[in-house]
């Protein structure tokens, strides 16, 4: 018992070592992977993984993908990036042609961005937008946008307010944009 919580208290140090230093905590063994083109034996995993958000547009998605209606609403390229540290998932978001703003002339899109509590304050988020920034560069897209209510969030990874505009509701939302 002993042994056991001296290594806890070693990890909490590293922990702690770590946050002033500066360094990113939870980088070690993470990866991104796509929700469409993961092995058929690990979706259902990512997706009962994705029903564990605890915000309702979360839920929306995770609803969307198990009765495979996600592509249909935002467009048959739609990839869902999910940011893993081993079987656990960290943070999502889709990269998609189209989102919740009727402008088929903006495009591509981040949406339905999560990032579970434990790891949160962490800016793993910014880990995925890098990834989404470099598939928009590879189809040779200018921007990469973003709808949402939040304000000071975005502009954390170099996106920038660039209007108001309605959703597919009838709702305000913030656009923002990133140059990729």
């Amino acid at each position: 018992m002993f042994f056991f919580m001296n290594i806890h208290y070693a990890e909490i140090l590293v922990k702690r070592w770590l946050l002033i230093e500066g360094a990113t905590l939870y980088n070690a063994g993470m990866e991104i992977i796509e929700f469409f083109t993961c092995p058929d034996a690990d979706r259902q995993h990512w997706l009962e993984e994705i029903g564990k958000s605890d915000w309702g547009a979360g839920i929306y998605l995770y609803e969307l993908l198990r009765d495979g209606k996600l592509r249909q609403l935002c467009g048959q390229a739609t990839q869902v990036l999910m940011l893993t540290e081993g079987r656990n998932l960290v943070s999502f978001c889709t990269y998609a042609p189209q989102d919740d703003i009727p402008a088929p002339e903006i495009t591509p899109w981040l949406g339905f961005v999560y990032t579970f509590p434990t790891y949160r304050g962490n800016r793993m988020f910014g880990k995925l937008v890098e990834h989404a920034v470099k598939l928009a560069k590879a189809y040779s897209f200018d921007r990469i946008y973003v709808s949402t209510l939040e304000t000071g969030l975005y502009e954390k990874y170099g996106f920038t307010f660039l209007q108001m505009m309605t959703d597919i509701h009838g709702e305000p939302s913030r656009v923002y944009s990133r140059k990729v």
